[in-house]
This record gives structure tokens, C-alpha cells and sequence, in this order.
């Protein structure tokens, strides 16, 4: 198992995850690490062993990483943890998982759930898709939650989106036949990029129909940026997918 912490006790920032775009790397994402408190790192060092998963490139047990068995959700880019800990307190009887390459919000959902004595929950601080790639079976997935990414707004970086096609088709392997997909954002323009690769994605339906969205569900919380945004008039477009069974 790798160690988390480098020779200082830091916690060691994940390689940055890279597609091929011809000769040049593109990275998926971006390390914007930012203030790095005392509380966070101590997070890290006192509370890793008892939520963190490490990387390691082979598939996981779940089973031993959660002592048990149950349903298993996933939400990839958990931010400052919000969404994860409603959840986790909400939903007690399934398992989840998050992934999150901003070590500050690690940190800071590490001393929330310790706090809350909160035991369904483990974290990856890692790519998402590398962790999906290597470390998740395929169908072992019951929900797969991607709340607001990085819209990157800037049309010569529409590339670097998360959702694309060769994405979707990962998560669609990952989830259970009937799992589940939510996806949100506040950006109009990436939920018609969203709109344009899950609704022709094979193995997924959109429960609203095509170029379809939702109200936003009791599962996920409103966040006061949301809210804000919202007195301000601006939308929220949540999506949902259902995996089809054939």
C-alpha cells in the first residue's frame, strides 16, 4: 500500500491525470490546493488511516474497506464534502465513496466526519478515473454522483471537461444494471454538452427524457453558493440517468 504522507508528514499530491490530445498532454483537472490549515493537516495525519483509501492501482475490496456489504454510491469531486456528509448522515444503510483531488476539502470532510462519528463514508484524494479505471470492478456501482465540475467556461477549454464520451462510457461500466447517475451544474452551456454526450451514451437513459433535467432532489443538498445564485437568477440544471438492464 502506498503511504499518503510524504517524510514531513504532508499529505503528497496525486499525479495529475493526462489524455493524449495528439503530441500534448491535457490534464483532466488542475490542483488548486489553497490554504492548507493546521486542523486540515492534522486531518490528514490522524485521520487518514481510519477514511482514506490509497491508491494503488488494483482493484479494491469494499467489503474489507467498509466491513461490510451494502449498496455503494459514488461522488466524484466532493469539493469541501457538503453533499457527502448529508448523505452519509442521511442514508445510513449505503456506502459511500468519495473522490476529491483538492486536499483542503479532504481535509476539511476528514474532521466533519469525525465530528459526526460518521463510519459509511471513504475518501480518495486521486483521479477520479484513474481510481475508476483500476480500482473498481465493473458494475459494482449503485449511484454515481457528480455535483457541479469545473465548467471550464472558456471555449478553448471545453477539452478539459470532465463529461465526454470515453468518460460516460467508464461510468456506464461501473454502474450496476438500473444504477443510478446524477449529475449537476449551474452552467448552462456544459449541461448541453452534458445533454449531447449522456443522452447518446449507450447503456443510459434520461429519466426526463431526452435534453431532459429535473428539480433538485432531497438527496443533494443546496448549497449557499446555489442559493445565492439562484436569488441572483441563475439556473440549476440537475440531470438524471438511469443504466438500462440490457
Amino acid at each position: 500500500m502506498t503511504d499518503p504522507f510524504g517524510s514531513d508528514g504532508a499529505k503528497v499530491p496525486p499525479k495529475p491525470f493526462t489524455v493524449t490530445e495528439g503530441r500534448r498532454e491535457v490534464r483532466s483537472f488542475v490542483l488548486r490546493q489553497g490554504r492548507f490549515t493546521p486542523a486540515q493537516q492534522r486531518a490528514f495525519e490522524q485521520l487518514w488511516p481510519r477514511y482514506g483509501l490509497d491508491y494503488t492501482g488494483t482493484p479494491r475490496d469494499f467489503d474489507a474497506a467498509f466491513g461490510r456489504r451494502a449498496p455503494r454510491v459514488l461522488e466524484i469531486g466532493f469539493g469541501n464534502g457538503e453533499a457527502l456528509r448529508f448523505a452519509a448522515q442521511q442514508d445510513p444503510d449505503r456506502d459511500l465513496i468519495g473522490i476529491e483531488v483538492h486536499a483542503p476539502g479532504v481535509g476539511r470532510l476528514l474532521n466533519a466526519l469525525a465530528a459526526d462519528a460518521i463510519g459509511n463514508v471513504r475518501l480518495y484524494h486521486h483521479d477520479a478515473v484513474e481510481v475508476l479505471q483500476h480500482e473498481i470492478a465493473d458494475g459494482a456501482l449503485h449511484e454515481i454522483r457528480i455535483y457541479f465540475p469545473d465548467p471550464w467556461h472558456k471555449q478553448r477549454h471545453h477539452k478539459r471537461r470532465l463529461v465526454n464520451p470515453a468518460f460516460a462510457a467508464l461510468l456506464v461500466r461501473k454502474l450496476a444494471p438500473g444504477g443510478r447517475l446524477h449529475l449537476a451544474t449551474d452552467w448552462h452551456d456544459y449541461a448541453e454538452q452534458m445533454w449531447d454526450v449522456l443522452d447518446a451514451t449507450p447503456g443510459l437513459r434520461n429519466r426526463a427524457g431526452p435534453r431532459g433535467h429535473v428539480p433538485r432532489p432531497p438527496w443533494r443538498p443546496q448549497t449557499h453558493f446555489e442559493a445565492r445564485g439562484r436569488k441572483l437568477g441563475h439556473g440549476v440544471w440537475d440531470l438524471l440517468y438511469d443504466k438500462t438492464r440490457n
